[in-house]
């Protein structure tokens, strides 16, 4: 970890590695390397390597940006409509709500625009895509993030997303 810090990086650092062949073989990151990393802070599993990270690089957080203009024009070009895209964001500003207020997830579990971004093997975009989404991924994902909960509750959540079918 530490060779990827920015004034650890050139030949000057470089250090055997542990199944090196021979003590002169070393490794080293060129100084020219910039490091991009993305990570999902909901997995507390990574703790420990989360705060050896945040010690040595800089971070930005990413949100969700149902609310963004260039999400509705996404949307509107793959042939969705306006309320498709209000359905979207309304049903899972609800959700993302619920998820903020709650003790055990809070703002890193929020639920993303990615999940609606069309691809060129979406056929048509509409009420039943929309649906597919929501059954395929965002359902089992809530069910994952409050397996504590009756599954009464958990639907009613998960039909809050249903809204005018």
């Amino acid at each position: 970890m530490m060779l990827i810090e920015a004034d650890k990086r050139g030949a000057k650092y470089a250090i055997p590695l542990t199944y090196s062949e021979s003590d002169g073989e070393r490794f080293s990151i060129p100084e020219n390397v910039y490091v991009l990393g993305l990570m999902n802070t909901a997995d507390r599993s990574l703790a420990l390597v989360d705060y050896a990270l945040r010690r040595r690089f800089v971070f930005f957080s990413l949100t969700p940006q149902l609310d963004s203009a260039k999400f509705a024009d996404q949307i509107l070009k793959a042939g969705g409509t306006s309320t498709l895209v209000n359905k979207i964001r309304n049903g899972i500003a609800k959700i993302n709500n619920l998820i903020i207020a709650d003790k055990d997830l809070g703002s890193g579990f929020l639920i993303g625009h990615s999940f609606f971004c069309p691809t060129s093997d979406d056929k048509k975009i509409d009420d039943n895509w929309y649906r597919t989404i929501i059954d395929t991924e965002i359902s089992p994902l809530l069910r994952e993030y409050w397996f504590d909960k009756k599954a009464t509750e958990v639907d009613a959540i998960i039909g809050q997303l249903y809204g005018g079918f």
